[in-house]
Parts: C-alpha cells; sequence; structure tokens
C-alpha cells in the first residue's frame, strides 16, 4: 500500500472506511522504526496449535490472532486460548496507535453472529475464549447486548468456557456496562492504553483517561466476583514517574490484572516508537505493578491485552 495515497475501502455491507483508521500525511512520514532482536518470535508448533488451526481453515472460523497476526497466537492457541471479534471490522474512533478500518458503520449488525461465535468456540473446543470488538458508538447501548447475547449463546453450548469481554468505552454509559456484567462472563476488560498526559494525542477524542478508569471502577462495583482487567501500552514517550501514577490510578479502581506491552507502530502513518523497552525493563515493571497490589500482571515487549488470558483461571 501507499502511505501517500489516502486509501478508503468498501466492505461487503456497503460501509465505507478509512482504511488502516487512519489517514496519510506525507508532511509527517517517519519511517518504520527497526525492531530490537528481542522482538523476533521463536515458532512453538504444538500439536494442540496445529489441532485448532486445521480447525478453523476446515470449518471457516474467523479470530483475531490470526486477523490480526498476533505473534503470540502460536503459544496461546497451544493452551486452549482464542480471541473473537465482535460487532464486525469497522471502528467508529480513529487512534493513533491502531490500524482497525474506521468509518460509520450504520448500525449495521449480524444478528447471527452470537451463535456463530458460541459454534466456533465449542468446534475448538476451548478452555478459555476472550470477545472484544470494534468501537461501535453508532449503537445507542455501544454493543453491549450484542455482547451479552454472545456471552450467553457461548455459554449455553459451552459452559465450562472461561469468558474474558475486551469491550470498549461504551461512552462511559453505567446501563451498558450493567446490561453485559449481567450476562454471566467471567473476567471484565477496558484498555486505559496509556498515561494520562499522552492520552489526547494517542487515542480518539471520544476516549479518555478518566473514563476509562470509572468504567472499570463501575464494573468492580456493580459486579465485585468479576475479574477486571486493563493494560497499558509502553513506548509512546510515557517517562517512569507517569508510569507508576498509572498503575496507583488503575489499582485505585480496584482492577485485578494488569498487562504491560511494548507498542509496535503499525504503518507509517501512526504514532511513531519512542522507546523499546528491554525485556529486563518489562520484568522491573512488572514487581513494581505488583506491589501496587495488583493479583496478576502479565509484563513483556510481546505482551497484549490477551496474551496468554487462561493464566488468570485460577483467579476465578
Amino acid at each position: 500500500m501507499d502511505n501517500l495515497i489516502p486509501t478508503k475501502t468498501i466492505k461487503e455491507n456497503g460501509v465505507v472506511a478509512i482504511r488502516n483508521g487512519i489517514k496519510p500525511n506525507p508532511n509527517k512520514l517517519i519511517p518504520i522504526e527497526r525492531k530490537p532482536t528481542w522482538l523476533r518470535v521463536k515458532s512453538k508448533n504444538s500439536v494442540k496449535y496445529r489441532q485448532l488451526k486445521e480447525i478453523v481453515s476446515t470449518k471457516k472460523l474467523h479470530t483475531v490472532c490470526e486477523e490480526a497476526m498476533c505473534p503470540n497466537i502460536q503459544e496461546c492457541w497451544s493452551h486452549g486460548t482464542a480471541t473473537f471479534m465482535l460487532l464486525g471490522s469497522v471502528c467508529t474512533r480513529a487512534c493513533k496507535f491502531c490500524a482497525v478500518d474506521t468509518g460509520n458503520p450504520r448500525g449495521i449488525l449480524d444478528t447471527e453472529e452470537p451463535n456463530k461465535v458460541a459454534n466456533s468456540i465449542s468446534n475448538m473446543e476451548l478452555k478459555y475464549a476472550v470477545l472484544t470488538s470494534v468501537n461501535r458508538d453508532d449503537l445507542a447501548d455501544g454493543g453491549a447486548e450484542h455482547f451479552a447475547s454472545t456471552v450467553r449463546a457461548i455459554k449455553e453450548k459451552s459452559p465450562s468456557v472461561i469468558i474474558e469481554t475486551l469491550v470498549p468505552d461504551f461512552l462511559g454509559n453505567e446501563r451498558s456496562i450493567e446490561i453485559l456484567l449481567n450476562s454471566n462472563l467471567e473476567v471484565f476488560a477496558q484498555n486505559v492504553e496509556t498515561v494520562e498526559r499522552l492520552t489526547e494525542r494517542v487515542r480518539d477524542p471520544r476516549a479518555g483517561y478518566h473514563q476509562t478508569l470509572k468504567v472499570l471502577s463501575y464494573a468492580k462495583k456493580y459486579s465485585p466476583t468479576v475479574i477486571t482487567k486493563t493494560s497499558l501500552m509502553l513506548g509512546l514517550g510515557e517517562s517512569k514517574e507517569e508510569i507508576l501514577e498509572t498503575f496507583k490510578d488503575i489499582r485505585a479502581t480496584g482492577v485485578d490484572v494488569l498487562t504491560l506491552g511494548q507498542y509496535m507502530r503499525p504503518t507509517k502513518n501512526h504514532l511513531p516508537v519512542e522507546k523499546w523497552y528491554t525485556p529486563e525493563e518489562f520484568l522491573e515493571y512488572k514487581e513494581c505493578a505488583l506491589e501496587f497490589g495488583f493479583v496478576e500482571v502479565a509484563s513483556g515487549p510481546m505482551v497484549r491485552s490477551s496474551y496468554r488470558a487462561d493464566k488468570i483461571a485460577h483467579l476465578i
């Protein structure tokens, strides 16, 4: 793709979207940074991974793991964990770190999606499933009922599956949060993404540092037994003091689980990487986070929001 040429894409449902979620700006193009050696992924081609890959291929199933080319796919699938994208592929927001197509889905929903996802999870015989989605500000409830319907459909077919939902912020709508929490899920996640100072630069204007904290706080208050979780990207220009202050703010909401990962720039049009953190630095920040009282912390250059989500199963 030529990064200098604005590109749009027309989806199967006729929705027009900006490809990769951001309009090219030829005046601000900075070459993609060279990745350090520790970001190379070693193959772990296990029997379980090959079995799941065969099922996904033959049954034409769709997972975020494959579509986002996640570097952790072999490790997660080998442990019976996979992530599914709900609510379509067009996001109503345009965060500067994300390459998801952006546009207006015009309220379009696949009403069969809850059953499709439930069947996929049953066919894959998963132990732990993560449900995530684009932002859908075009829907009155932000897609909460669709999420809830999917959770209920999964539980009906696979009662023992642990379900984590990595959701939009629903613009802070408490009723939407309640609808989702009433669906019998085990883990509720919403990502703070970055430190407070950088939020305006990194995230869409409709998102917000304090809005995410309020969502997480309300979720824990409404359903104290549900595990709450959030994720922070490092490498966008934050200071150590800001990282520690963010740990403090997050923990104050009652969040149980934190993931820390390296920001990696998807295209030249997205925000540049300001720093590559070493594995040793991630380990140090993990220890710091645990001191703040988080029950579980996943921290490493390749860690993503749903990385080895099954590791927190013992908390449930």
